[in-house]
């Protein structure tokens, strides 16, 4: 049993996606060694799962959701989570940090607006410098 267990984790870390644009469901099944039900499943529990349909209703998933697959199996079979812990933990994956800021400073909008004038001020003058 233990080798089984250590045979599907070797097995799911061993993924290599391809470089495609879309996979087809039977793709990613058989990319992921999954039913194609559990991957409809998945769908309706996982929202950061949304194939787009084809003209023909095939199901095509882009490759951040083959990913987005690789993750959940991960989660659910190697490390043992519920369906309600992975969808936790994946949104928690998603949400930015509040620690996260602009990578400029604000400051007072008047005086911006102020530097940016002069600064083009100063270009027109070098630009008009030229022409003479």
């Amino acid at each position: 049993m233990a080798t089984a267990k250590k045979a599907r984790a070797k097995k799911s870390a061993e993924i290599i996606i391809p470089d495609k644009l879309y996979f087809r469901i039977g793709e990613v099944a058989e990319l992921c060694d999954l039913p194609t039900y559990v991957l409809r499943f998945w769908e309706t529990e996982f929202p950061q799962l949304k194939p787009t349909k084809g003209s023909t209703g095939q199901r095509m998933y882009r490759r951040r959701d083959v990913e987005n697959v690789v993750t959940i199996k991960h989660l659910l079979y190697d490390e043992g989570f519920t369906i309600a812990g992975a969808r936790e933990r994946l949104k928690a994956e998603a949400r930015p940090t509040k620690t996260q800021t602009l990578p400029f400073p604000k400051k007072n909008s008047k005086d911006g607006i102020r530097r940016v004038r002069q600064g083009l001020q100063e270009i027109l003058q070098i630009l008009s410098s030229r022409r003479s």
